[in-house]
């Protein structure tokens, strides 16, 4: 009988070539599966797109969650600015053109409300509010308080002014500011709406184009209608510091019509 003596090198040998097999068996059967879990996804979103199909319902019909895969990124909306208006009254005068100059810098629209007689002196600038986009509104022929004259008087007060603004800006005048802010109820027929406002600084009793504009930009906020007057210089200085303050600060600067819009 043949005795065969163990080797030990052999065995060992044996033992560690088998572990790696073993070894190199699992690897494969990792790969395999992580290989496939990717190429499903991809699958599914090749055709979840060629379908038309949101990554929400992609999810759904999957149960994964494929967006990684499809490298598409969530949608934010930002939140819309806040509005706010600004207004002259008692325009036109010598001051106003260089306050178009300024509006138009910053791509600003205002609202004008005219004085009749004044139009007849400043023509060219009534027609130019109009051509730049600006609203223009009647603030009466003369600047008087509507209810102290007849109702007969007033309506001439505002027929008269709106003769002169249409013929210059071919357009019809929709928009009116009683003068103080008192409307006579009387001429609703007219069929213009009334233009208040919420911000009155008092531009009109201080040359401090500083204190004008403390004034407004501590009190703004979204909707408000700021009121200042563009026969003065210190008002249109404060407006376009005002302008650049609250853009500044994310406001966006529309017409009268667009606040009443929304």
């Amino acid at each position: 009988m043949e005795i065969r003596r163990w080797d030990r090198k052999q065995s060992f040998g044996k033992g560690v070539y088998g572990i790696l097999i073993m070894m190199l068996v699992l690897e494969a059967v990792v790969l395999g599966r992580s290989v496939s879990g990717t190429t499903e996804n991809i699958s599914i979103s090749e055709s979840a797109v060629a379908n038309g199909e949101s990554q929400k319902d992609m999810e759904k019909k999957s149960g994964k969650n494929v967006g990684n895969v499809a490298g598409q990124e969530n949608d934010t909306q930002s939140e819309p600015a806040p509005r706010i208006a600004l207004t002259f009254d008692d325009g036109p005068s010598i001051y106003t053109e260089k306050l178009l100059d300024g509006l138009k810098e910053r791509g600003v629209k205002a609202t004008f409300f005219i004085i009749g007689e004044s139009a007849e002196v400043y023509p060219e600038i009534v027609t130019r509010e109009a051509a730049e986009g600006h609203i223009v509104g009647n603030h009466t022929y003369h600047h008087v308080e509507i209810t102290k004259l007849s109702v007969t008087a007033a309506r001439e007060e505002i027929e008269k002014t709106n003769e002169i603004l249409e013929k210059l800006t071919q357009k019809k005048t929709e928009y009116v500011r009683p003068p103080f802010g008192v409307w006579e109820e009387e001429l609703e027929d007219l069929e213009m709406m009334s233009v208040m406002w919420t911000i009155d600084p008092l531009d009109w009793t201080t040359k401090n184009a500083d204190e004008i504009v403390n004034k407004v930009v501590t009190q703004a906020e979204e909707n408000d209608i700021i009121l200042l007057h563009d026969c003065y210089k210190s008002s249109v200085q404060a407006a376009l510091r005002i302008i650049d303050i609250l853009q500044s600060e994310g406001f966006e600067f529309v017409t009268v019509d667009q606040l009443f819009i929304e």
